[in-house]
C-alpha cells in the first residue's frame, strides 16, 4: 500500500479528522487530528484507527501500524507539527 491509500481509505471511514501518513509496504505511521479525540482516552483513540482500518490489517495489507492521535488544540503545540 501507498501512504496515499491508507490515507483515503481513513478519510472514507472516520468523518471530521486530519491525517497524515508516511511509511511505505505494509509499515505506516498515522498522524489523526480531529474533535472527535477530544475526551477520549489513549487507548480509545487509538481503538478508533484501529477500527477503521480493521480489515486491511486482518488481511495483511498493513501490518505495523504506529499511531498518534491528537485534537486540534493539541495538534498545535505538538513535536510532528513543528514547521508545518
Amino acid at each position: 500500500m501507498h501512504p496515499s491509500e491508507v490515507k483515503a481509505l481513513l478519510e472514507s471511514r472516520l468523518d471530521g479528522c486530519e491525517f497524515h501518513i508516511q511509511g511505505e509496504g505494509c509499515d505506516f505511521q498515522v498522524v489523526a487530528v480531529g474533535d472527535v479525540f477530544e475526551g477520549l482516552s489513549r487507548v480509545k483513540r487509538q481503538q478508533l484507527i484501529y477500527g477503521a482500518l480493521s480489515e486491511e490489517i486482518a488481511s495483511g495489507a498493513l501490518h505495523a501500524v504506529t499511531i498518534r492521535t491528537y485534537t486540534p488544540e493539541q495538534w498545535q503545540t505538538a513535536p510532528e507539527n513543528k514547521g508545518a
